[in-house]
């Protein structure tokens, strides 16, 4: 362990003094700079109490050197820090998925993936980066439906509503199925990053992205924004991005 990790941080407010312990949040072995010797990667953290943290750091120790590489997280607090090592960029090198819990309500999440090949780090995913581009336009259209489209990516998809029932619908739909008045609805930032093998004889792993769709509240929700992707050499693209809706009880119509 490091030293510099051991240490007790003290925080004072006024006359009170908080101490705050610099805890290993979570730690994985793995080869990520490519010379085939097992490494160490940790996740640290300021720990006060439960499962929160913040200053949550990134360090990367050298199997061959025992040489420690300190990465400083823009966005570094949440819940439940955890890492996972597997080999994005199909290159038969383990990279590093950064995975922090926000809490609240909207259930966003904090994702950083980082390549070390030959010691040398790379950020290959920045959550900050990935909710500028996949921004989405949610409306509600006449007849019971809302659109969830995106002009820069040239996308839209339509979410049938009309199974919400008399006491949502009345509240935005006039008898006839024209809309009172316009309606937005929100697709909110990441809220999940799934590492997933798709090809099972190279062992490379893609990502699947998942924002959530709500209507006029947070509690509304209408589907879910699923963006399939895989390293393309350079940046992460899309493979598939599709919108799935929650299902209902079947009603026999016989």
């Amino acid at each position: 362990m490091f030293n510099l990790y051991k240490q007790i941080q003290k925080h004072s407010y006024g006359n009170y003094t908080h101490l705050r312990k610099i805890s290993l949040l979570d730690m994985k072995q793995g080869d990520v700079n490519g010379d085939g010797i097992i490494d160490n990667v940790y996740l640290y953290g300021n720990k006060s109490n439960g499962i929160f943290a913040d200053n949550i750091t990134l360090i990367i120790q050298d199997g061959h050197s025992n040489q420690s590489t300190t990465v400083n997280l823009q966005n570094n607090a949440g819940y439940s820090a955890r890492l996972f090592l597997g080999d994005f960029s199909k290159d038969n090198v383990q990279d590093i998925l950064v995975s922090i819990d926000s809490g609240g309500s909207g259930g966003y999440g904090i994702f950083y993936i980082y390549s070390f090949k030959n010691n040398i780090l790379h950020e290959m995913f920045d959550v900050e980066k990935y909710n500028k581009e996949y921004k989405f336009n949610v409306n509600y259209e006449d007849f019971y439906k809302v659109s969830v489209g995106s002009p820069h990516l040239d996308v839209l998809f339509t979410i049938d509503i009309s199974n919400k029932g008399y006491d949502y619908l009345s509240q935005y739909y006039n008898e006839n199925g024209k809309l009172k008045q316009p309606i937005k609805g929100e697709v909110l930032a990441l809220g999940a990053l799934y590492p997933i093998v798709t090809n099972e004889k190279s062992m490379g792993y893609d990502l699947l992205a998942i924002q959530r769709i709500i209507g006029t509240s947070n509690s509304d929700t209408l589907g879910y924004v699923e963006n399939l992707m895989t390293w393309n050499g350079t940046q992460f693209t899309s493979l598939r991005l599709s919108v799935a809706i929650l299902g209902t009880r079947l009603i026999s119509l016989y």
